[in-house]
């Protein structure tokens, strides 16, 4: 039964008491206080990859040359060579820091790679696309160098329901099969929902439900698109304009890593909340 007094004591060690004992102070006197646990580690807080291989199959063999384009803060583990447009902290295209990496590193831009054709065996570009400034001629780039690939995009939802397109986003995009289409942002989709109240319940430090639902369903928050040879690209500009690239002849090939689909878990990377 609910005492007065327990929970008058209880709220009292709130000013001078660490939040683990809080949370157990209150939970003795049987008051549920499970937004006060602190937050676990989710997959892809700090790797991208940790999520991504829940969904994906990457098909890189030992000696093989893998290119990460748009290496950021969040470096492909599988690479051999990283690329970036930016070396240190920009507000472009990412709010954190170039992540030190122990391979290569390259400063270049996906619309225009410093590499012969066919260099690549596996192109990654997670997170960068939907901020260059003409994704077909990004595309075509990594058809050029690479032989297949993996891209990731968040979606329109996901970008305008956490307001994170405005002054980092140009564009979002579907995946149809073997086609991939970009749409270009309008001002108004920019601002996304002019609230913070998403982002700062998925980055609480302390516990929030809602965190395991987004952790757990990258895959409908991002477009996961797998490629091997050249794949059909369409860009959709705001002012209507339409432009397109076909495949190329007799590279159209089923792609080598494929989106698999991942049973609903509750589960972070670590599980300790407290």
């Amino acid at each position: 039964m609910f005492n007065l007094a327990h929970a008058f004591a209880a709220g009292l060690l709130l000013l001078k008491s660490p939040q683990s004992l809080i949370v157990k102070s209150f939970e003795r006197f049987g008051i549920r206080v499970q937004r006060l646990r602190r937050r676990p580690r989710w997959p892809g807080e700090d790797l991208r990859i940790d999520y991504q291989q829940q969904y994906v199959t990457f098909p890189i063999a030992p000696g093989d040359r893998v290119l990460d384009i748009g290496s950021g803060g969040y470096p492909f583990g599988l690479a051999t060579v990283h690329l970036d447009r930016y070396p240190g902290t920009t507000s472009n295209s990412r709010r954190e820091p170039l992540a030190p990496v122990d391979k290569p590193f390259v400063q270049g831009d996906v619309q225009q790679l410093p590499f012969r054709d066919q260099s690549f065996d596996f192109i990654y570009a997670s997170h960068l696309l939907q901020s260059v400034d003409d994704p077909l001629v990004a595309c075509a780039e990594m058809m050029r160098v690479g032989k297949a690939g993996y891209i990731e995009i968040p979606t329109f939802g996901k970008s305008t329901l956490f307001s994170w397109a405005k002054g980092l986003m140009k564009w979002h995009a579907v995946a149809i099969d073997r086609h991939l289409c970009f749409f270009e942002y309008s001002e108004r989709q920019l601002e996304g929902v002019r609230s913070s109240v998403w982002h700062d319940l998925i980055m609480s430090r302390w516990y929030e439900p809602i965190q395991a639902l987004f952790y757990n369903n990258q895959d409908v928050f991002n477009v996961m698109f797998c490629w091997t040879g050249s794949f059909s690209v369409f860009v959709f500009a705001r002012d209507g304009c339409v432009q397109t690239l076909a495949p190329q002849a007799g590279r159209n090939q089923p792609a080598r890593c494929t989106i698999i689909s991942k049973p609903f878990t509750n589960t972070a990377v670590r599980t300790e909340r407290s």
